[in-house]
């Protein structure tokens, strides 16, 4: 004897349109703690959505160990919302960007995601001080120092002046997510110099973006930090112009002149 009460229901459910939401991919690092908040605050929106995968990673956080990760790139996107439109895809490890290398990273994302943008803390720091007029800039991370030094070299190259570096000395990317806002603002200020234009607060793992307000105030320049540029950047180039979140700082007043990093070709 049948004595399900399972049926078809008499409604036919609707399906809102695909392109409703501006979905952006993120690939975090396995031990990153803070990317997904520091993204989903700053991006929050109606039709906005973040998905998230991950991507393994072992600290300590040395040039070596952040270079492992790049062979595993190309499968971690591939795992973002499969068969979904993405405006953007950000890799959210700013030390490793200098070490794998922006292009090389665009381009295994890519393999997954073809003719998506691609967006890495780096390219998007780079972008954001132009953005700004700055091209002497002060710095802090939380690194090492020989995980400091290439990122000295990777803003040199690119035409800025390092009028000072300051690095806490954290090996352990946990322990940089649990570095406290105030060091992060006194470490900015210890880090300034009269000749700087702007300071970049490196790091994904860090809550560097709740210590932007401040350190403007303190400092009376911009501040730019890795998640933060990421974020205006991902919003600018899924055509949200207009996104104009508060507290986060001087660089969400400041249009995106042109993208080039991974995009559809």
């Amino acid at each position: 004897m049948n004595s399900s009460h399972v049926s078809l229901s008499p409604r036919v459910p609707e399906f809102e349109h695909r392109g409703r939401h501006a979905r952006f991919g993120l690939i975090a690092l396995a031990t990153d703690l803070t990317s997904e908040r520091d993204l989903f605050r700053i991006l929050s929106g109606d039709g906005v959505s973040i998905h998230a995968t991950r991507v393994a990673f072992e600290n300590p956080t040395t040039p070596e160990n952040l270079r492992k990760m790049a062979p595993h790139l190309t499968a971690a996107a591939d795992l973002i919302a499969p068969g979904e439109e993405l405006k953007a895809v950000c890799y959210s490890c700013t030390a490793a960007s200098v070490m794998i290398g922006d292009e090389e990273i665009a381009a295994a994302i890519k393999l997954a995601r073809p003719g998506v943008p691609v967006v890495t803390p780096t390219a998007s720091a780079r972008m954001a001080l132009t953005a700004l007029g700055a091209r002497r800039i002060a710095v802090l991370t939380p690194y090492l120092e020989k995980t400091s030094r290439p990122m000295e070299a990777y803003f040199t190259e690119a035409g800025f002046t390092v009028t000072r570096m300051h690095c806490f000395g954290v090996e352990d990317d946990r322990d940089m997510a649990r570095i406290t806002v105030s060091s992060i603002v006194e470490g900015a200020l210890a880090a300034d110099t009269d000749d700087a234009e702007a300071l970049f607060v490196s790091c994904t793992a860090l809550q560097a973006v709740d210590a932007i307000a401040e350190i403007e105030r303190r400092t009376g320049k911009p501040v730019v930090t890795s998640n933060q540029a990421s974020a205006w950047v991902m919003s600018n180039v899924a055509g949200l112009p207009n996104h104009r979140p508060s507290g986060y700082g001087r660089l969400f007043d400041q249009p995106l002149a042109n993208f080039t990093l991974g995009e559809a070709v």
